[in-house]
Formats: structure tokens, sequence, C-alpha cells
């Protein structure tokens, strides 16, 4: 089992942000589309992406992508014994890929995914956010993976 840390940034201006990201990290993206960049970094272990889709700036999500189903259910039925605030959301096709998940949102509103990836998908995919639908206070939450 190998977890890999999740970011993901809403930027304004994709090219000058790839170009930033791309010095810092001294990798250029894995993926790279008109809307949506990503880097798979092994060191640290992170998916970091960026986009503008949401129309805001900043911190869009966290979250930790894993390498099965049965992780993201695991991960979710512990939040749920817990009392946190869980959707979970299956066969969805989110950032150029297709996958299970499940959300949730830390005390202060920062959304958090937790997904598997099943395979790359053409497009983007959908921008609703699933945890408007357990009525939470998304306001911090961008339009990104729902």
């Amino acid at each position: 089992m190998s977890r890999r840390l999740h970011v993901h940034i809403a930027v304004d201006d994709l090219a000058k942000s790839t170009a930033f990201y791309s010095t810092l990290f001294a990798q250029e993206p894995t993926v790279t589309k008109d809307d949506y960049t990503k880097w798979m970094l092994d060191d640290p272990a992170v998916n970091f992406a960026i986009s503008n889709r949401s129309g805001k700036t900043g911190v869009d999500h966290l979250g930790f992508q894993v390498d099965t189903d049965a992780e993201v259910e695991t991960i979710e039925a512990r939040l749920q014994a817990a009392e946190e605030v869980v959707a979970p959301q299956r066969n969805a096709g989110c950032c150029y890929a297709y996958g299970n998940k499940t959300w949730s949102q830390d005390p202060v509103g920062v959304p958090w995914e937790i997904f598997h990836t099943m395979k790359d998908i053409p497009v983007f995919g959908s921008d609703h956010q699933p945890l408007d639908d357990v009525n939470v206070d998304t306001k911090s939450a961008g339009a990104c993976c729902g």
C-alpha cells in the first residue's frame, strides 16, 4: 500500500504557473492540457496539479492518491466512524482521469479528496463538487474534480 499526497492549486495564468512549477520541480509536467497541468513527483511522492477552471486562485483541494478502491473505502469508513463529512464519488471522470473517490472537508473548510485512478480519459470531466450534495459550506472548495 502506498499513498501519494495530492495538491491541486487554482491559477489564473496556466502557462506562467506551468513554467514556474517546472523550474521549481526541475521536471516537465506528466500531463499538459489547455486548462490543466500535472506533475507526478517521486521525491517527495506528490501528485501536484494546477488548473484555471474554477475562476479563483489558491489551494483548490488536497488529497491522497491511493493504489486500490479498498484503500479509498478504508479511509472513507474511518472518516464516517469519526462522524466527519464524507461524500463518496464512484466512477468519476475528473482531471482527465477515471476512478473512485471520496471527499471530506477539514474543520477550516479545506476539501480533501481520497482517490484511486483507474485510467486516463481524454476530457477534463465534471466540475461538480460532491461536498455540495452533503450540505457542506464549500465556499473554499474549487470547482475541480467533483
